[in-house]
């Protein structure tokens, strides 16, 4: 982080140090080379006196690229919305029709994923209104593609979910396929079926992850998990009290914009 920090600094001296180039283009005939160097001395000698002009130009880059990144955000959400909350081949956790939606984006194999289970199903349990779209995006390993085309199928026996949990509960990396169908055997779906399923629906189920990694592509998501609340992008794992006010604060701005 220092380093970073000491590189911005030394990047944006030697920006301002250069500031007066073009503007001594446009003012050849205003100032002489004498006074023209003298401005450059003048600028440099003042950042060396007030260094701490440098960490307050840090933050005001950091603020306005995080307002252009949430704009961008916003707008990629926005052109994106049906096919973000309204897939219908996606899962839908918590309440179908509740009055604001979040999704998920997440890896089987994420360890962070695993970790923020704990805040979906807390999320699930004490609100209500809040609809979950689960968006498989495996993009850590082929097991990881294996898992999520296996918990695609599992959804014909009506134990997504149950399965979802156990594979994000199971201890180690999922690497394989015989895992992944002892975890499912241990959940109780019948492990021929499935087998049989992700075989027939391998072309559906295929598109179905293309399309989400094409859709977390144009949303700028490059990891997991990732969370959006209506027009609010959350990427890496997020405390549930934050998650929960983000809620909050759609409910109370009149509902949901996109979703």
């Amino acid at each position: 982080m220092r380093i970073k920090l000491l590189s911005s600094a030394l990047a944006l001296a030697l920006a301002v140090s250069t500031l007066a180039v073009p503007m001594t283009a446009r003012a050849e005939e205003t100032f002489s080379k004498t006074q023209t160097n003298e401005l450059h001395n003048i600028i440099r000698e003042y950042l060396m006196d007030n260094p701490e002009i440098l960490n307050e130009m840090i933050t005001k880059l950091q603020s306005a690229e995080r307002e252009q990144q949430d704009k961008r955000a916003k707008d990629a959400i926005s052109s994106n919305a049906d096919k973000l909350f309204r897939n219908s081949e996606d899962v839908v956790v918590g309440n179908p029709d509740g009055n604001v939606t979040m999704v998920e984006f997440f890896d089987y194999n994420c360890g962070y994923c695993k970790r923020s289970v704990a805040e979906v199903l807390r999320l699930t349990e004490e609100d209500k209104d809040l609809r979950i779209v689960m968006k498989e995006f495996p993009i850590l390993s082929e097991g990881s593609t294996i898992a999520a085309r296996a918990a695609l199928a599992s959804k014909k026996q009506g134990k997504y979910w149950e399965f979802h949990l156990a594979m994000m509960a199971a201890s180690g990396g999922i690497d394989s396929e015989d895992k992944v169908m002892a975890i499912a055997g241990e959940t109780g779906l019948d492990v021929a079926k499935l087998k049989a399923d992700m075989v027939a629906d391998a072309a559906s189920i295929e598109k179905h992850i293309t399309e989400t990694r094409e859709l977390a592509q144009q949303l700028g998501i490059n990891g997991t998990p990732a969370f959006i609340v209506d027009q609010n992008l959350f990427p890496g794992a997020v405390p549930y009290d934050q998650l929960a006010s983000s809620v909050k604060d759609v409910r109370d701005a009149g509902g949901c914009k996109a979703c």
